[in-house]
């Protein structure tokens, strides 16, 4: 790649020229294995003042929190109980979807009962037609259109279709 032809994209932390324009905050380097006990002593007492400077920062923090401790356990409890209401009103198993399966099962109740009902009653009327003369001869009447002989068959035409309203305010 040649660098001359180079040009950097503008973002942050970059001028035009290329050059790193931010300070990069100096890198604490951990002491390795290989540098003995002598790196981790010679760097404790700038630990100690970070951790001491860190705990100046945190106790009010902590101090404040430990105050407010019986306040955050009862939003914290509030919170579970209002959670928990939700999700048994509205969750995949909750009152909601209870009551609309019930509904349901109600209404799918309803309609056993009127097919039962219809179902005696067709087997009402097959028993009556395989034992009862004058059943069968009804239906024959009705149905196919026979008649005794000397009898006439009258049968009406097809009613006819009423004429449209011409104004359409009439029809609702």
């Amino acid at each position: 790649m040649v660098w001359r032809n180079w040009v950097p994209r503008r973002s942050i932390g970059f001028s035009s020229e290329g050059v790193f324009v931010k300070q990069i905050r100096r890198i604490v380097r951990l002491p390795r294995p290989e540098d003995g006990l002598r790196a981790v002593v010679e760097r404790a007492p700038h630990a100690e003042a970070i951790a001491a400077s860190w705990l100046e920062r945190v106790r009010p923090l902590v101090g404040e929190i430990y105050t407010l401790r019986r306040r955050i356990a009862t939003v914290a409890v509030a919170l579970l109980a209002v959670s928990l209401f939700v999700h048994v009103m509205f969750g995949a198993n909750g009152m909601v979807v209870y009551k609309q399966k019930r509904a349901e099962y109600q209404e799918l109740r309803k309609q056993v009962v009127q097919v039962q009902q219809e179902n005696e009653r067709y087997t009402q009327q097959i028993q009556g037609l395989k034992t009862d003369q004058t059943a069968i001869e009804k239906e024959a009447r009705e149905q196919l259109g026979y008649a005794k002989p000397g009898e006439y068959v009258y049968v009406p035409p097809p009613p006819a279709k009423p004429a449209a309203p011409a104004n359409r305010s009439a029809k609702k």
